[in-house]
C-alpha cells in the first residue's frame, strides 16, 4: 500500500512530531510513504489532498493538523469546512482518507497529548483500504 501524508506548517512544532509519528506508523504496518506534502495552515489541507488522490500511485491520503482554540469560532469553521471536503474528496476518488486533525476547541496542551491521532490516522487508512479490496 501507499499513502501520501498532507501536514499544516501551522503550529508545527506540533504537526511536525504528528508527521514522524505517522510516518513511523507506517512502516511499522509496511505502508509507504511515498510523498509528504507541506501546506501553510489546516483549511489548504483539501486542495493538496485532492491532487494525491488524482494519482494512481497513490492508495490513500492521511491529513494531519492542530486547529486550537483562539479567540473567535474561527478553529470550528476551519476544522468543520476542512474535514467536510476531505470526507467529500475520499467518496470522489473511491480511496480512504484519514482525518489526522485534531480540534477544534483545544489547547496547546490537549493539541500535545493527541499527537498520537497522527498514527490512528495511518492505521485507519490501512485498515480500510484493505477491507475494500
Amino acid at each position: 500500500m501507499k499513502i501520501g501524508i498532507v501536514v499544516s506548517e501551522f503550529n508545527y512544532d506540533i504537526t511536525g512530531v504528528m508527521l514522524e509519528r505517522a510516518k513511523q506508523h507506517a512502516e511499522f504496518l509496511g505502508v509507504e510513504v511515498v510523498e509528504v506534502v507541506n501546506v501553510p495552515g489546516v483549511y489548504d489541507i483539501p486542495l493538496a489532498t485532492k491532487s494525491l488522490l488524482k494519482r494512481d500511485e497513490i492508495d490513500a491520503t492521511v491529513a494531519l493538523g492542530a486547529v486550537l482554540e483562539g479567540e473567535t469560532e474561527h478553529d470550528e469553521i476551519v476544522m468543520g469546512q476542512t474535514s467536510r471536503k476531505i470526507v467529500d474528496l475520499s467518496v470522489e476518488y473511491e480511496k480512504p482518507v484519514g482525518l489526522g486533525i485534531t480540534g477544534p476547541g483545544m489547547t496547546r496542551l490537549q493539541a500535545e497529548q493527541r499527537i498520537d491521532r497522527a498514527k490512528q490516522a495511518v492505521e485507519a487508512v490501512a485498515k480500510l483500504h484493505k477491507r475494500l479490496k
